[in-house]
């Protein structure tokens, strides 16, 4: 585990998943900080280049850059960054394919509390 709390960076167009995913993170169960908040790919990379965070929740569908493209860079920026692809089922393929750039873990909408966690656990663990 992370000596530090683990840094955390929430991307997504929808306001709503944005604070929902920030309320269920902020839980302290993981001991984890919210260190960017981005809605689209672009604002993401800016983001963790200033935050350096430890993972991100990135969606797939977005206006700038899409969910692909910013996999690709946030790796790039960040080769340890760990990132939680989190969209509709609708976009399985899609969702493969981030994993194939360097997405690690996958978790549909809807979702529950629980199931937020239980992914973002087992990618730190």
């Amino acid at each position: 585990m992370h000596a530090h709390p683990l840094r955390i960076m929430i991307v997504d167009d929808s306001n709503i998943i944005r604070s929902r995913i920030a309320r269920i993170v902020g839980d302290t169960r993981l001991g984890a900080q919210i260190v960017g908040l981005a809605r689209n790919g672009a604002e993401a990379v800016t983001l963790c280049e200033q935050h350096q965070p430890d993972v991100a929740t990135l969606d797939l569908t977005m206006p700038e850059m899409d969910g692909i493209a910013c996999v690709k860079e946030l790796t790039r920026l960040k080769p340890d960054i760990l990132v939680l692809v989190v969209s509709a089922l609708s976009d399985k393929a899609t969702a493969l394919q981030a994993i194939k750039n360097g997405a690690h873990g996958f978790l549909y909408k809807p979702f529950t509390d629980e199931h937020l966690l239980d992914a973002l656990r087992e990618l730190t663990e």
